[in-house]
């Protein structure tokens, strides 16, 4: 008998963040620096995080005597990693900790990569390049949403527009989920990045891509999301439930090295040219892109559906599910709502079609697919 021919791809797996979980958490920070010799890190924040709560359980921890740039805007430009950067050098760090949502998480990772070669703008960003001997990067997140704390990739506005960089080299040297830090988060913030975890995972998991690993992790993420995120939204102090949602979270940050789909391509649009939050930008474009998917390749959703806790559920039932979910959540349909105009969607598809995520959607999509989704999400 002849044998078997094996697949020629080859596929690379890699899951090495440190993470320390659990509420009080925050409390170990020093020691964990202590290990890796770091003194005197620079926090990379934004202006919002600097009266919380959270930020004064920081600021407890530290002493106050770490430098702290606070300049981070809720979409991260190449003049916030440029502060940061002017900031690591002036305070003369050691460290970058980033700390609060996924902004300042991706500002933080980005700065390294200007601090490593100083002379290369981000604009001319080559990953190619050695990027060896980047300054450590602890990431600490307030919100539970973007993963990006798990992540190996930044994002940032260049040129009015998102782009992605990709470097294994920004990992963050570990990574601290005190679901303590998130329990003053706002019921509609907690939505709204509730919503960005939740389309992570299902959009991760439907990706054609082959990581049967991020697979698994996607559809637990997705059980947890099911069962925290309304609990969460309800009651801020339900430490169990933001606990849930900060793991779901760095959950659908490790499933996302998969590569997502259209939600993230019609998404990033509608943050740089309507300033629209990422979370709630993904909630309200998520439902008609599921049926544009849906419709192409029947029984796309059903382990989706399962995961939720939907019993027997097809693509209707899931689809329809999530619908209701992110109404329960208080993040209504329609573009509309949220200040967007028809006369932005040339504009909005245009950029869409020049985002990446959507080369690994379930589906092929045109420009013209893109422009009807705008319109059905409207």
């Amino acid at each position: 008998m002849k044998p078997t021919k094996s697949v020629k791809q080859l596929s690379t797996f890699s899951f090495p963040t440190k993470i320390l979980f659990g509420a009080g958490a925050l409390a170990s920070l020093p020691s964990m620096l202590g290990e890796l010799k770091i003194r005197r890190p620079l926090i990379v924040t934004d202006a919002g995080i600097l009266p919380t709560g959270a930020f004064a359980s920081l600021q407890k921890v530290s002493g106050g005597e770490w430098p702290v740039f606070s300049g981070v805007h809720p979409n991260p430009t190449v003049e916030d990693v440029e502060g940061a950067a002017h900031a690591f050098r002036a305070g003369r760090c050691d460290a970058v900790l980033a700390f609060g949502g996924g902004s300042p998480l991706d500002a933080g990772k980005a700065v390294r990569l200007r601090l490593k070669r100083p002379k290369l703008s981000l604009a001319n960003y080559d990953w190619t390049l050695d990027w060896s001997g980047l300054a450590p990067f602890i990431a600490i997140p307030t919100t539970a949403g973007t993963g990006s704390e798990v992540g190996r990739s930044s994002v940032i506005t260049v040129d009015g527009r998102k782009r992605g960089f990709f470097q294994p080299a920004l990992l963050a040297a570990f990574v601290i989920l005190d679901p303590e830090l998130t329990a003053a988060l706002p019921p509609r913030l907690t939505a709204a990045t509730g919503a960005d975890a939740l389309t992570h995972c299902i959009e991760s998991y439907t990706s054609p891509v082959f990581h049967p690993l991020c697979d698994g992790i996607a559809l637990e993420g997705l059980h947890l999301i099911a069962q925290a995120l309304p609990r969460a939204v309800k009651n801020g102090n339900d430490l169990e439930a933001r606990g849930h949602m900060l793991i779901a979270a760095s959950m659908g940050g490790i499933a996302f090295q998969k590569d997502l789909g259209v939600v993230h391509s019609l998404s990033h649009p509608l943050s740089t040219i309507c300033g629209l939050h990422h979370g709630t930008a993904n909630a309200l474009t998520l439902p008609a892109s599921m049926e544009f998917n849906a419709k192409r390749r029947p029984g796309l959703y059903h382990r989706v559906g399962v995961a939720l806790g939907l019993n027997n559920p097809d693509d209707r039932t899931t689809i329809a599910f999530i619908r209701s979910f992110l109404e329960v959540i208080g993040l209504a349909p329609g573009l509309r709502h949220y200040g967007v105009k028809p006369s932005q969607f040339p504009a909005l598809t245009t950029q869409a079609l020049a985002d990446s995520c959507h080369k690994t959607n379930p589906v092929p999509v045109t420009k013209k697919d893109l422009r009807q989704l705008y319109e059905a999400s409207y």
